[in-house]
């Protein structure tokens, strides 16, 4: 994480002026006093394609997009204003962004909006430059691997400066090249600010007013949600298990509700320097449309918005003062019943096993609509990084969150959960299954705070077999005995059948990647995956073990021989069968281990070290716990996140 920050000239008065959670960097005065950077965001959305330019006023309010959050890909870094102009010069680094934020030099003015692709125009061929500086128009300097380059937009390029040999023997770069120069100061924006308050003001003055709005009406919206995504006291690796399978990377807070006037115009306090963003509610709760960003409030700051998405390029409609302005701003209203952050096991795992897992359970074979329905399991029981239901719900999109999809500003009604079949299920849509009103409210905010597996960052880099790491040390199966064993029979008893793209995981860490490979649960790689397969709650009720045994030794007989040097029928015909005893020596292997290294919803869990040595370090425990102490990661992560709250000067 990195954010912006404001000093005096002597480092003084430190004071944050940006509270994005994952990075705003490399900031620059523009001629009119704003601040120009890049901020990198990935709210519902990719995390790699989202790195854009954005403004600021010197004190951190006003922050507005700049050029390019509609359009995915390309990494905008170290804009700066050319003199003379209304355009900028800037990096262009390629995709998620090349080594040192080399790219293409380019310039722009989006006068037209900040979405116009058009603007953009290259200065020279080539995507390694670093570090531009515009003198005036027609010259610009960038640094270009060794090289100091002199260039004009009309193709004449010289390099001015070029590390020697032994210079870049001895790893020596060049960077940030610019003229030595007096210029004039750039006007004083005077501050808007009150650091004696908490909170800040936010009017939106239509929630109609808006692109790709199509089929919504007034009168649909009765209401906005109030969300914050919340920081990390560490992170592992760039991905975002086990926070969640293939989407959010982050925890989002429910922090409440703010009414919609019916004009459309909402007016809310808001906590000062905190991440949140806005889901519009119809008046069954039901999503309307999904914000994909975050916005900010400085400490007293009064902004606004036109609309719901709507044109930068448009004026705020004259009807004024809007509805929701002849009341004081309302602070968001707590969702009474609902976890402000979810928990899967303990919030949504009840849910499902009252409405869900008498039928979609282990306890009798498929078919019908019996036990283990369909093949579909929605037990808690746990894989090897996630329970089998959260796998089951995911893969089988039964919930819609974004997804870590290169897709902003989503049509109406398509993202959330108006948009989860499984709400559609849970209302009588499926087999006559009616769940409670509180049961569909819970699941209902769970896919709106983006359908997270654990409700606490203290599970990050723990409690998984395989993966990336499990308490601060890769943690991997592929060498233990057992799956060796293991190995070896699903080589000589399964693979005439499980061969290519269905072939069966070797071990509890043979990961395929299927969310890569299967558009949909109806694709079968995904009922073969290494999270489905193996139960490390209950070995024996393992897909794994169930799908070859015979019915009338417990299992459920769906994998036949068909290789005439094995007996026709099911691959086991009793527990009895050394290759079954061996496969469920690997599994029962994965079982005592998760029961050594713990997941974060079983008895007696601890953290990875290095998530208690950061909250030491940030003075959120005053000491390394000892192992005989309880360590409570869900209070240390909300201890965690005041931390960072903004505090009124004076209080």
């Amino acid at each position: 994480m990195a954010n912006l920050f404001r000093c005096d000239a002597d480092g003084g008065n430190i004071r944050e002026l940006s509270a994005n959670i994952e990075q705003d960097n490399t900031p620059w005065v523009m001629p009119d006093g704003r601040l120009l950077y890049t901020r990198w965001e990935y709210i519902d959305r990719s995390q790699v394609d989202y790195h854009h330019l954005w403004t600021m006023n010197p004190d951190g309010t006003a922050q507005m997009i700049f050029y390019g959050n509609l359009h995915p890909s390309t990494v905008m870094i170290d804009a700066k204003p050319v003199p003379g102009s209304n355009r900028i010069v800037a990096i262009f680094s390629p995709g998620h962004g090349k080594t040192d934020h080399a790219g293409y030099l380019v310039t722009l003015d989006p006068g037209d909006g900040p979405d116009d692709q058009g603007v953009v125009q290259s200065i020279a061929p080539g995507d390694n430059y670093r570090d531009p500086y515009a003198l005036d128009e027609g010259h610009f300097l960038a640094a270009d691997g060794p090289e100091l380059d002199f260039l004009t937009p009309d193709g004449v390029k010289g390099a001015l400066y070029h590390l020697t040999d032994a210079q870049m023997n001895a790893g020596m770069w060049l960077h940030e090249p610019r003229p030595l120069v007096p210029r004039p100061r750039e006007p004083v924006i005077q501050p808007r600010v009150d650091l004696a308050k908490a909170t800040g003001r936010l009017l939106l003055l239509n929630v109609y007013q808006g692109r790709n709005m199509t089929g919504v009406k007034p009168g649909d919206i009765a209401k906005l949600l109030v969300m914050e995504t919340l920081p990390k006291p560490i992170n592992y690796t760039g991905g975002m298990d086990p926070i969640t399978y293939g989407g959010s990377f982050t925890l989002e807070r429910v922090v409440g509700t703010v009414p919609v006037a019916a004009d459309g115009s909402a007016y809310m306090e808001l906590p000062a320097l905190r991440s949140v963003f806005f889901v519009a509610l119809d008046k069954d709760d039901n999503t309307v449309k999904r914000m994909q960003s975050f916005t900010t409030v400085e400490p007293g700051e009064f902004t606004s918005c036109s609309g719901c998405h709507e044109q930068r390029t448009e004026a705020p409609s004259p009807h004024l003062p809007a509805l929701a302005q002849r009341q004081p701003p309302t602070a968001p209203t707590p969702i009474e019943g609902v976890p402000d952050v979810y928990d899967f096991p303990r919030d949504i795992q009840p849910v499902l096993d009252r409405n869900c897992v008498s039928c979609h359970g282990y306890e009798a074979g498929p078919g019908g609509h019996g036990p283990a329905s369909g093949g579909v399991i929605l037990t808690g029981d746990r894989g090897p990084m996630f329970s089998h239901s959260y796998y089951t719900l995911t893969m089988g999109q039964q919930f819609s969150d974004g997804r870590n999809q290169a897709v902003s500003n989503r049509p109406p009604r398509t993202i959330g959960a108006v948009a989860s079949p499984i709400m559609h299920k849970l209302s009588g849509g499926h087999h006559g299954v009616v769940a409670s009103a509180q049961d569909i409210r819970m699941v209902r905010y769970w896919i709106e705070a983006g359908a997270p597996y654990p409700g606490t960052y203290g599970s990050l880099g723990s409690g998984m077999i395989g993966g990336y790491y499990a308490n601060g040390i890769v943690n991997l199966d592929t060498d233990w005995a057992e799956t060796k064993a293991a190995a070896e029979v699903v080589d000589r008893r399964c693979a005439s059948c499980h061969h290519g793209e269905m072939a069966l995981p070797r071990s509890l860490s043979d990961e395929r990647d299927v969310s890569f490979w299967a558009p949909d649960w109806n694709d079968a790689r995904l009922k073969i995956a290494r999270h489905i397969v193996f139960n490390l709650t209950r070995p024996e009720k393992s897909l794994m073990l169930l799908a070859p045994l015979a019915v009338e030794a417990g299992g459920w007989s769906r994998c036949k021989a068909k290789d005439s040097s094995q007996p026709q029928g099911p691959i086991f015909k009793s527990k009895d069968d050394p290759d079954y005893r061996k496969l469920l020596a690997m599994i029962d292997a994965g079982r005592r281990r998760l029961d050594e290294i713990k997941r974060f919803d079983m008895p007696g869990f601890r953290p990875p070290q290095p998530y208690l040595r950061e909250l030491v370090r940030y003075g959120i425990l005053d000491h390394m716990p000892g192992a005989s102490e309880a360590v409570d990661t869900y209070a240390l992560d909300r201890a965690y996140w005041k931390s960072l709250w903004w505090v009124p000067v004076g209080k």
